[in-house]
């Protein structure tokens, strides 16, 4: 029997219509689904919309260009908030210090500068969800404007710094969003030295890791606290100089190999010839005081390629650069002073500096030194008024009543100058009448010993942080203890020439502003101090 194909074409045709059909027929069912799902959706969200009260409250003001100028927002500052601002209302812009959304309420620590204060939104007839979750996302450190009501509360709050008030959020805009992933936390830099070996849980934040992140680190409190006191010390050098007839002057950073010469300087291209980062204004200092300014002051950056005694700039002796205490680039407090007739006059005029700035220090910035011990745990600075002052060989035999002996003409080391501050219970000192083998050429000899010199150190916490003296300012001893020294005279032409004119006796000293800041505050290494320092392994960021 003949089969009937065309009858079995059908039969196949029908049944791929039914499938084409009912594919048809389900993926209309799907596609109403979904378009009723979205319209439930659309719903549900018109519906929230019309239920969230904070609408207008909150959101991301988006990139500010100076398009508005909101003078109706009056900001108070973090530090300001106080039990006598209770019920008032009040614009505040600080960063998101640390949010902790809990059911239908999210607490906040709001930072500017080293001031925190506690924030609580909950969720009212003012106040939605949506708000609370908006919150509650923003990433840590973003910057936001909130407007908040001042309460008071029954018990101190012991983790910010505004322990008798905290804000309740009304409104929240963020104002610059931070990322979500920080290289370090803030919390972590600003432990307490040993909480982190005390706690596995806590995190150790390394030096490298700082300075790599150096923007973050310095938000830290002690860090804010640290460069207050450093501006404040820069601030008391000027206004007390100042004050006893000192002129500030500006000298030059770019130099001639003239004066400085040897291996220790930057060199840097110039034009079509080479030039030199100064290691030291001094010879600028004198020609200063030999062009009859009588006193000045510089404060100015000083660059060292290998470290020497700071105030030795002529003498070609470099140490090892990678310490605790050395910067290859560091700010230098500077001065120089013509006398009457002993050089003393300049020694009790530089200790009368010191003595008047640790007073300010204490007396003015005593918050930013205890934020600063919160987080490194230091003894306060102790001075006496007048300071302490002895002569090297007076120093000698003391160190020998202490067991520890030494000749005539030989130098401290580090342990003996801060056994010599514990002698005393002092913090600053200053010593007098060193050998005149350790000095420089241009340091004038003691006129009553051949093998003592005109010249001073002082000490902070047992460290040097400057180095002085009475400078010859005859040009023919000068060029005798030059050659004395072995010194090439045609490379101190210009220094030597400075004084063929006539010049007063004068004396001075190079201070490292950088290490004065870290003795005074106590802490272990200049890299604390230096807001972006340098050093042989690091010229970034």
């Amino acid at each position: 029997m003949k089969e009937d194909k065309s009858a079995n074409s059908a039969t196949e045709g029908d049944e791929l219509s039914k499938k084409a059909l009912k594919k048809q027929q389900k993926e209309a069912e799907k596609a109403a689904k979904k378009a009723e799902r979205k319209a439930q959706n659309q719903a549900q969200q018109d519906k929230a919309q019309e239920e969230d009260v904070s609408i207008g409250k909150y959101g991301d003001t988006g990139l500010i260009q100076s398009k508005d100028k909101h003078t109706e927002r009056k900001f108070t500052d973090i530090k300001n908030l106080n039990p006598s601002l209770k019920d008032q209302t009040v614009w505040i812009r600080g960063r998101l210090h640390t949010s902790r959304a809990k059911g239908k309420q999210c607490f906040i620590v709001l930072r500017q500068q080293s001031y925190t204060v506690q924030g609580l939104v909950a969720v009212s007839e003012k106040v939605s969800k949506q708000m609370i979750k908006f919150l509650s996302n923003i990433t840590k450190e973003s910057i936001v404007d909130i407007e908040a009501i001042v309460k008071c509360v029954p018990s101190q709050i012991e983790s910010c710094t505004q322990k008798d008030v905290e804000v309740h959020v009304e409104k929240v805009f963020v104002i610059s969003a931070a990322k979500p992933q920080l290289p370090l936390q803030i919390e972590d830099a600003s432990r307490p030295v040993g909480e982190a070996d005390e706690n596995a849980l806590n995190i150790k934040v390394n030096q490298d890791t700082r300075l790599d992140n150096r923007v973050l680190d310095l938000r830290t409190p002690a860090n804010q606290a640290i460069y207050r006191v450093e501006a404040a010390i820069c601030k008391l050098f000027r206004d007390i100089l100042t004050s006893k007839g000192f002129v500030e002057i500006h000298t030059p950073k770019i130099i001639s190999a003239a004066s400085e010469g040897g291996a220790n300087v930057f060199t840097v291209s110039y034009f079509k010839g080479n030039a030199y980062l100064a290691q030291s204004p001094q010879l600028y200092k004198q020609m200063a005081i030999a062009a009859d300014f009588d006193k000045v002051f510089t404060v100015g950056a000083v660059f060292w390629k290998d470290i020497i005694t700071y105030d030795n700039c002529l003498v070609f002796r470099a140490e090892d650069s990678n310490t605790h205490r050395h910067l290859t680039e560091f700010v230098g407090l500077d001065l120089e002073m013509a006398f009457k007739y002993h050089y003393h006059e300049v020694v009790d005029t530089i200790g009368q500096l010191f003595v008047k700035m640790f007073k300010g220090l204490r007396d003015n910035y005593a918050a930013e030194i205890e934020a600063v011990r919160q987080q490194y745990n230091v003894e306060p600075f102790k001075f006496l008024d007048p300071p302490l002052k002895l002569e090297f060989k007076d120093a000698i035999e003391l160190l020998a009543e202490a067991g520890i002996t030494l000749g005539e003409e030989d130098d401290l080391s580090t342990p003996d100058e801060k056994l010599l501050g514990k002698l005393y219970d002092t913090d600053f000192y200053i010593l007098d009448k060193y050998p005149l083998a350790v000095r420089p050429f241009y340091t004038m000899p003691d006129p009553n010993n051949p093998k003592v010199s005109n010249s001073y150190d002082m000490f902070m916490r047992g460290e040097e942080i400057i180095s002085g003296a009475q400078r010859i300012h005859d040009p023919e001893l000068l060029t005798e203890r030059a050659k004395h020294h072995g010194i090439d005279l045609e490379k101190i032409k210009s220094y030597i020439d400075a004084f063929k004119y006539g010049c007063p006796p004068h004396a001075g000293g190079g201070i490292g502003m950088e290490r004065v800041v870290m003795l005074y505050l106590g802490l272990d290494n200049i890299r604390k101090v230096s807001m972006f320092p340098r050093d042989p392994k690091r010229i970034t960021p």
